[in-house]
C-alpha cells in the first residue's frame, strides 16, 4: 500500500502549479457562491428578481452586440438582433467619411 501512496504522491508532484492554482480558484469560487446563495436566500424576492433581470439583460445585449451567443440561442438572437446595434454595424459606420 505504501508503494501505491508514494507513486500517487510522485504523480501529484509532477502536476504543474497552474493546475493546482486553477483547482484552488475553483474551490474558492464554489465557497463564495455558497456564501452568496445564503445571502440571496434571505433577500426580498422582488429585489432578487430585479437583480436577475438586469444581469440577464446585460448578458443578452452583450450576446446581441457581439454575436457570441450559445449556438442553441442563435435562432432567437437572429430574430432580435436587427432591432439593436451590433459590433459589425458600428465598425462599418466608423469607416464612412463624415458628410459636411
Amino acid at each position: 500500500m505504501l508503494l501505491f501512496a508514494m507513486s500517487a504522491l510522485e504523480k501529484a508532484q509532477n502536476i504543474p502549479a497552474k493546475v493546482w492554482t486553477n483547482i484552488g480558484i475553483g474551490i474558492l469560487v464554489f465557497i463564495v457562491a455558497l456564501f452568496i446563495l445564503k445571502l440571496v436566500a434571505r433577500m426580498n424576492r422582488i429585489w432578487l428578481c430585479i437583480i436577475i433581470f438586469v444581469a440577464l439583460t446585460m448578458v443578452g445585449f452583450q450576446w446581441i452586440y457581439s454575436r457570441n451567443e450559445p449556438k442553441c440561442l442563435t435562432p432567437l438572437v437572429d430574430k432580435i438582433a436587427p432591432f439593436f446595434p451590433s459590433e459589425s454595424g458600428y465598425a462599418s459606420k466608423q469607416k464612412q467619411p463624415i458628410k459636411p
